[in-house]
């Protein structure tokens, strides 16, 4: 199971193993994570002493369950590099979360750790569609964000051609698509829909262009909006996924011959789904929240790191490796209103069923006394012509009768809702009181 560059068009043998082939590898690189934490890490030392446990105790993959879970918090105390298990001297690059929220996250790669990143970001693309030779548009961020670099690395690998345009510069963006003729761009779904608008304002048809597969990532997206991009661009879009803490994109990667849900990357990745609430582990295809162990990190070895994105695990189709369900979204980014859970995607299905609608919204969520209030902004398509009000009074329906809250609906004009052109879009303004 020595690791190799696959040839153009060929896959990794792991890919096509057996589930017993795959779970022994499993079993065999994760005994080793356990020990390289636990003799490197004082942090995962102090947690295994607490909890009862030690590495010598894993026996079966089941096993990993009497372990500790690693949380955002966990490398927020420990920061810098306190979560580190190589000296600071053998870790080659360094990226770091916003940390606009408190310190930010920072994750550390050695040489290996970045040629196994670059390996798994290959395998992505060509799962996506890609092959040697073709030519990327990157227009995910570079820098501290894992996006634009891990993207870049992996392109490479495989034998692509990179145009490292980064976020932003819409025009720009739009301007070396028609010069360059790129097959494949990467980029988040918001931001392409934002590149689409914009071809279509300066009369470029996006389904004429020279692209042809769409690797998006980095943000929850719905099929509702796969369906609008893949119908306006004329492209294939693929969901790629991946958090820096875990390794950044290509953790897990749809396969473009099937479009059904991400592929887990099985042989450097173990996957759990976990009740948020008990933290027991919950059995393939049930719903709950996303787990991950790193089993080949050498810098920063992960162990059950709690990704807080709610999704399932479903048996394997294109790959032998298990697929992640579509993100319906993150535990902490869930808003509970007047006692109702309510996911941002879900106001997004509602919004893209609409012809008359763009696929851009925002949730405005704000406190009259001890009530909560919704209002949901979402806009016109160009040139589209339609009653506000009575699209209004749709979309309000609808939300009503499909997630259980009452709101109120604001159908603008278009290009009334910012747009982000360098990161994630913001769906959700919430001004209730802390």
């Amino acid at each position: 199971m020595s690791a190799r560059h696959p040839a153009p068009g060929e896959l990794d043998r792991i890919e096509t193993a057996s589930r017993d082939e795959i779970a022994a590898l499993q079993l065999q690189r994760l005994k080793t994570t356990l020990q390289r934490a636990y003799a490197n890490v004082p942090h995962y030392k102090q947690a295994f002493d607490a909890k009862g446990v030690h590495p010598d105790d894993l026996k079966q993959l089941a096993d990993l369950a009497k372990f500790p879970f690693t949380v955002k918090k966990d490398l927020r105390d420990n920061y810098p590099f306190g979560l580190f298990a190589v000296p600071r001297e053998e870790v080659v690059r360094l990226h770091a979360s916003s940390g606009t929220t408190g310190k930010p996250t920072v994750v550390g790669y050695t040489a290996n750790d970045i040629s196994n990143w670059a390996d798994l970001v290959a395998r992505s693309i060509r799962a996506a569609g890609g092959r040697k030779g073709d030519i990327i548009q990157i227009a995910y961020g570079y820098g501290l964000f894992t996006g634009g670099l891990g993207a870049h690395y992996g392109a490479e690998r495989l034998g692509c051609t990179v145009i490292p345009m980064s976020g932003g510069q819409t025009e720009k963006q739009i301007q070396l698509i028609q010069d360059f003729q790129p097959k494949i761009i990467m980029v988040t779904p918001s931001y392409m829909q934002v590149i689409i608008e914009e071809m279509t304002r300066r009369g470029i048809d996006p389904r004429e262009t020279s692209l042809k597969i769409g690797i998006f990532g980095a943000e929850p997206w719905t099929e509702a909006m796969r369906r609008e991009i893949e119908t306006k661009a004329g492209i294939d879009a693929v969901d790629i996924y991946g958090l820096s803490e875990v390794m950044g994109p290509g953790v897990a990667s749809e396969c473009v011959e099937t479009k059904d849900g991400p592929v887990v990357w099985e042989d450097h990745f173990l996957p759990e789904i976990i009740d948020p609430d008990t933290g027991e582990v919950l059995p393939d295809g049930s719903e709950g929240e996303l787990v991950f162990t790193s089993l080949t990190k050498e810098a920063l070895p992960i162990i059950r790191y709690r990704t807080r994105d709610l999704t399932r695990l479903l048996p394997p189709t294109a790959r032998a490796f298990r697929r992640m369900g579509k993100i319906v979204g993150r535990s902490d980014d869930m808003l509970i209103i007047r006692g109702v859970n309510v996911f941002p995607t879900q106001i997004e299905e509602i919004v893209l069923a609409h012809d008359k609608l763009s696929g851009q919204y925002q949730v405005h969520v704000s406190r009259d006394g001890l009530m909560d209030e919704v209002e949901v902004h979402c806009e016109m398509q160009p040139g589209a012509d339609g009653d506000a009000n009575e699209i209004a009074v749709w979309v309000q329906h609808r939300v009503k009768t499909l997630v259980g809250i009452s709101t109120k609906v604001k159908v603008l004009t278009p290009d009334s809702i910012e747009r982000t052109l360098t990161g994630k879009a913001r769906r959700v303004i919430d001004k209730r009181p802390k």
